[in-house]
């Protein structure tokens, strides 16, 4: 008898651009007519990739989060007002409120709690109360107890929280920020988990990995005298910076570890900046994620039921 792969679902952080790969579920359902709540035996997902996993973990259909980018990102992504200079503006405070964000994901996901949620679901967080990270975890292990009745939409928001872009969230007696300061792209946190925590081999792991998009970021080689974190490292692009450094040593870290064909990443390049909250490119997005789908409809097929 064929041995069962354990299959691992990963969802990249990056702000609005999560509509990339939330539109390539939907696709996946929409026309390989693959119920993907039922495909995966483990879902992982960072910052806006956790709204896009706990809605797969909950059985909610991608396209519902499809909408909810085009619904709410511009107003989550409405900046407060700011009497100074803008060029200060990320220095001084962060840049957007977390109200809509919160009315968004309590339309969603309501009153779930990560202890009703069987599948075993990780959203990275970081606890920078204590300088260390912070992984809620669903109730998937007798032995978890810490998580059980926190809310997952409160989860999910201290995933969101990037610094400069909101303020850290208070949940219990831990001061959280987005899990992309370490975990941008999930995969390498599941499969750890996976291994060690339900013992299962590596070999038989297969991971489904969506990205957000990769902007070669990068700053050149001159030295100024006054760089400091707007002029130099340019605030908020610092962080995406960050991000995107850690999801390519999270894939490459990946690809020495396991064989080619336990993995399969959707993502795609760009040429140009890729801000996490320019909302105006949200179609752009789509059709990307689109072109990406059909390219590889064949790939995603067989790697999802074989």
């Amino acid at each position: 008898m064929e041995k069962q792969h354990f299959k691992i679902l990963a969802v990249d952080g990056g702000g609005i651009r999560g509509v990339f790969p939330a539109h390539i579920l939907c696709c996946i359902k929409q026309r390989l007519d693959i119920d993907v709540s039922k495909q995966f035996n483990m879902i992982a997902g960072t910052s806006t990739g956790s709204i896009i996993a706990a809605a797969i973990a909950c059985r909610i259909d991608p396209a519902e989060i499809v909408s909810l980018y085009r619904e709410y990102g511009k107003n989550i992504f409405s900046r407060k007002r700011f009497w100074g200079p803008k060029k200060f503006e990320s220095a001084l405070r962060s840049l957007y409120d977390h109200d809509v964000l919160i009315t968004a994901l309590k339309k969603v996901f309501g009153d779930i709690r990560l202890g009703d949620i069987p599948l075993p679901l990780l959203i990275p967080a970081t606890d920078i109360g204590n300088g260390c990270v912070h992984v809620f975890k669903s109730g998937y292990s007798k032995n978890f107890y810490r998580d059980k009745n926190v809310l997952l939409y409160e989860a999910i928001l201290a995933s969101c929280s990037a610094p400069t872009f909101f303020n850290p969230v208070k949940i219990q007696t831990y001061l959280l920020a987005d899990g992309g300061l370490w975990a941008n792209n999930p995969s390498l946190a599941a499969v750890i988990d996976a291994r060690y925590r339900l013992n299962v081999e590596l070999t038989d792991i297969r991971i489904l990995s969506l990205g957000t998009g990769l902007a070669k970021t990068c700053y050149g080689v001159k030295i100024d005298k006054k760089w400091g974190l707007i002029k130099g490292w340019k605030g908020p692009e610092f962080i995406g910076f960050l991000m995107s450094l850690q999801t390519q040593s999270t894939n490459n870290y990946l690809q020495l570890m396991m064989n080619k064909e336990q993995i399969l990443r959707l993502n795609f390049e760009s040429d140009i900046p890729l801000p996490l909250d320019d909302c105006s490119k949200i179609d752009d997005l789509i059709s990307k994620a689109d072109k990406v789908f059909t390219d590889n409809s064949a790939i995603i097929r067989d790697f999802l039921i074989n």
